[in-house]
C-alpha cells in the first residue's frame, strides 16, 4: 500500500454529521437576515439542501442551496486511488459530511464579506436565487445557454 500524500479534498477527514453542519449553515443564514428556512431531505432522511427567503424592499427573494454528494464521492474515490486520501474517506455518508463542511466554510467566508458591506446577501447567493419551481438563476442561465435574453432586456449603459 502506498503512503497517503498530503492534500486531498477540503474537510475529507470530517466526522461531523451532515445534519449538524446544515444546522450551522442555517444559523449563519438566519443571523444574516434569512427567513422561512427549510431543510430539504432525500428519501433516506439525508439533508440535501437548504431553502430560505430574504426580505427586501421589493419583496421576499427565495433561494436554495443544495449539495451534490455524488460529485464529492467521485472526487474522494479518485483521490483515494491516487493515494491522496485514506480509505476512511470512502466510508458510508462521508461524501455528505464533506460536502456540507465545504459548503459551510464557503458560507462562512461569504458572511465575512457581507459583514464588511462589500456585498449584499442577495448578491452573494444570486446564482442560487429561485426563478421558477425548483429552478435557480444559474440553472436557467445554463438551460438557455447563458443568453442574456433569458433575463430580459438590459441597458448596456447601465453596466458601466
Amino acid at each position: 500500500m502506498s503512503p497517503i500524500r498530503k492534500g486531498g479534498l477540503l474537510n475529507h477527514t470530517t466526522t461531523i454529521e451532515a445534519s449538524k453542519t446544515a444546522g450551522e449553515i442555517v444559523a449563519l443564514l438566519v443571523r444574516h437576515g434569512a427567513r422561512q428556512v427549510l431543510m430539504d431531505y432525500d428519501g433516506r432522511g439525508q439533508v440535501i439542501g437548504i431553502s430560505w427567503r430574504v426580505p427586501t424592499k421589493g419583496g421576499d427573494i427565495p433561494y436554495t442551496l443544495p449539495i451534490n454528494a455524488a460529485k464529492v464521492n467521485e472526487i474522494l474515490t479518485k483521490q483515494y486511488h491516487q493515494g491522496q486520501v485514506p480509505r476512511a474517506a470512502l466510508r458510508d455518508g462521508q461524501a455528505e459530511r464533506v460536502a456540507w463542511r465545504i459548503l459551510k466554510d464557503w458560507v462562512e467566508a461569504q458572511m465575512a464579506l457581507l459583514e464588511t458591506t462589500m456585498v449584499t446577501l442577495e448578491e452573494i447567493f444570486l446564482g442560487y436565487m429561485l426563478v421558477g419551481p425548483e429552478e435557480t438563476l444559474y440553472k436557467r442561465m445554463l438551460r438557455t445557454g447563458f443568453q442574456q435574453k433569458a433575463l430580459g432586456p438590459g441597458n448596456k449603459e447601465e453596466v458601466q
